[in-house]
């Protein structure tokens, strides 16, 4: 059987034993399931039901390009200096001084637990999985299928000898599907590990966990990725709260962040950052270049298609922060980013 359609399979694993024990340990779990560190609604009020459902249902075309997404030329080197390369939604892959870490990598033409439905890919994936360079580490925020994809889990351990750094509890889906326990690394809030001269540093963030009827049995998770000189910070998927001034007054400054700013909503406010709250994430982390994620790829809010980058420049230029748009797959020097030219906004 094709594991793809084997649901059972992509919900995953329970943290049992060990893993079940530190889990248990957490300041972050208690009566059962992790929390936030503020106040947070993590789901959509009854009443508001009707209003997202007929949302969902209406201006589906305004929340999809007219056009194909254009994606940049593949291009290589060789990971020294800092180079961020954005390959659609939240997958990116960090190269920095001689060392490459790869975020929420998502190359299913689906974020669902099968094929056949849920949310699908608006544009391809700009390389293939064979066609990466080799990986030191794996690093995933949280369990969602829009950052924690199956079969792409399966075929980088299959592919690569890289380290897999994840949330406390989300290892027991990477076991059931096959990784070596001894290449999986899980971290609670403010711990961190190192891998092949890198410092990653699981740091808190605002949102929920989750991939089948049971909620917030794993953690989620921002993260820090700190080189010998040069440090980038990614949100994860999150709501905008306090911690960020704190993340930056430890780790930054950071030479690039990567935040989170599309598939947001009235409805879910406390878990999805709109825009302006990203870039005031980045302004709390004390960031250098600003690189939006979370956008671009998957349908998964009521906005149009183009306006998370619309409004993420538009208040860039109001707080006068560095901001680098690419496009998916255009490896960004952060040294020396591209100028922006609106390239979504041709084809929205």
């Amino acid at each position: 059987m094709d594991n793809r359609f084997n649901i059972a399979a992509q919900i995953g694993g329970k943290a049992t034993g060990a893993r079940r024990a530190r889990v248990e340990a957490s300041p972050q779990f208690s009566d059962g399931r992790f929390r936030n560190n503020v106040p947070t609604s993590t789901g959509i009020s009854l009443s508001a039901v009707p209003r997202v459902a007929a949302a969902a249902l209406t201006g589906g075309q305004a929340r999809r390009p007219h056009r194909p997404v254009p994606l940049a030329e593949p291009a290589s080197g060789d990971a020294q200096g800092l180079h961020i390369t954005w390959y659609g939604h939240s997958t990116a892959l960090i190269e920095i001084e001689g060392h490459r870490v790869m975020l929420d990598p998502v190359w299913s033409d689906r974020c669902s637990p099968t094929p056949l439905a849920g949310p699908r890919r608006l544009h391809r994936p700009p390389v293939g999985l064979r066609d990466l360079p080799p990986l030191d580490a794996v690093v995933i925020s949280h369990d969602h299928y829009d950052h924690l994809d199956m079969p792409t889990i399966q075929t980088l351990a299959d592919l690569q000898t890289t380290m897999f750094v994840v949330p406390l509890g989300v290892g027991a889906h990477l076991e059931r599907w096959g990784v070596p326990e001894s290449r999986i690394t899980e971290l609670d809030w403010n711990e961190s590990t190192r891998v092949a001269g890198l410092e990653l540093v699981a740091t808190p963030a605002r949102h929920f966990s989750g991939r089948g009827f049971s909620r917030d049995e794993t953690l989620w998770a921002s993260w820090v990725i700190k080189g010998p000189t040069r440090r980038v910070f990614y949100s994860g998927d999150t709501g905008y709260f306090p911690g960020f001034a704190e993340i930056g007054a430890e780790h930054g400054p950071f030479d690039a962040t990567l935040v989170q700013i599309g598939a947001y909503g009235n409805d879910w406010a406390d878990i999805h950052m709109v825009p302006e709250d990203g870039v005031a994430t980045h302004v709390d982390v004390h960031g250098g270049l600003m690189i939006p994620v979370h956008w671009a790829t998957f349908d998964l809010a009521p906005h149009h298609w183009a306006e998370p980058a619309d409004r993420t420049w538009r208040e860039a230029k109001a707080r006068d922060v560095r901001l680098a748009i690419p496009r998916p797959g255009q490896r960004v020097d952060v040294d020396s980013p591209p100028e922006i030219d609106a390239w979504w906004q041709h084809i929205a």
